[in-house]
């Protein structure tokens, strides 16, 4: 069990867009903004770095737009992420970064819980990219399912990007970490409308994120974050179906028991959401409902896991 209190910060702002160095300055420039607040923890959304992909849904093939995304991309070696944690460790404030990391020739979904310290305390890549983004994106190995750490004052920290939300054996397995509380990081998403799946929208993700929170009885933070006319005008999306229309911020706080903490900023509006978490909540939450402890049956249902990270040469 974490600490008697916490008091954490949601990002729902819009990225610098396919700009590495300003995506940077924007992230250390959040982060002191969320320690000036008191925050002892900040949540990032889904490729907050350099901003999500957003083309992937209205046309399948842009190479151009696809070396600069690589090239914008970030790598966990570098001065850029090295920059990032001095920023924590300077902030004395954990954060759990979302971005696209380039290794090699290769970009992966990627999160890191950074300690106040700012030490890479969870590093992990999402296990299977979601439709379209499995064109420009591959996918994690064993390793990237140690996804919770204790971090100290925020206590026991998982994360978790998008439509992971949406896999019943990677949440459980998630869930049985024991967090305290749970970053979902999500991508800019809209309010529902004809011709889209409703679970890919805001009110969906909501749902998914909010029965994280019930099924895994922990506090679930959704990051999302915002496009803008930037964003629309670099990926050429002015006609597109999917992120086309400034908006998509929709982040939000779920308690333990699912009930939504925060309240909303405009969906086209920057911000920190800034909540205090009381962490006995948990433990009322878990006298009801341990889904890894006492609400649980191994004897007849159990998870099978294999951690080994699949590399593609293998010496022996």
């Amino acid at each position: 069990m974490g600490p008697p209190s916490s008091r954490v910060a949601v990002v729902q702002a819009e990225p610098a867009w396919l700009d590495l160095d300003s995506s940077v300055s924007k992230t250390v420039s959040l982060i002191a903004e969320a320690a000036e607040k008191g925050a002892e923890l900040i949540a990032f959304p889904e490729c907050w770095i350099p901003g999500y992909p957003a083309w992937i849904w209205n046309r399948p093939l842009d190479l151009a737009l696809n070396v600069r995304y690589t090239k914008a991309s970030l790598d966990v070696n570098s001065a850029s992420f090295s920059n990032i944690c001095e920023a924590a460790k300077e902030h004395a404030i954990t954060v759990v970064l979302g971005f696209s990391e380039r290794h090699q020739g290769s970009l992966y979904m990627a999160q890191s819980i950074i300690s106040s310290e700012g030490k890479v305390l969870m590093h992990r890549r999402k296990i299977k990219p979601t439709h379209m983004e499995r064109t420009i994106f591959g996918e994690s190995s064993g390793s990237s399912l140690n996804n919770v750490v204790d971090t100290g004052k925020a206590g026991r920290v998982g994360a978790l990007n998008c439509w992971e939300h949406a896999q019943p054996l990677l949440k459980y397995h998630t869930a049985t970490q024991n967090e305290d509380l749970h970053v979902a990081a999500w991508p800019p998403v809209y309010p529902h409308g004809a011709g889209e799946p409703y679970s890919m929208s805001k009110e969906g993700t909501h749902v998914l994120s909010q029965a994280y929170a019930i099924e895994a009885a922990t506090f679930v933070l959704h990051s999302s974050s915002v496009m803008g006319e930037k964003g629309i005008e670099v990926f050429k999306n002015p006609q597109g179906s999917m992120m086309s229309a400034p908006g998509g911020g929709c982040s939000a706080v779920f308690a333990p028991d699912g009930v939504k903490m925060s309240v909303d900023l405009p969906d086209n509006e920057e911000g920190l959401i800034v909540v205090d978490l009381d962490y006995d909540v948990l433990l009322q939450a878990r006298a009801f409902l341990d889904v890894g402890g006492h609400y649980s049956r191994p004897d007849l249902l159990r998870l099978v896991v294999d951690k080994g990270e699949k590399k593609c040469v293998v010496y022996v």
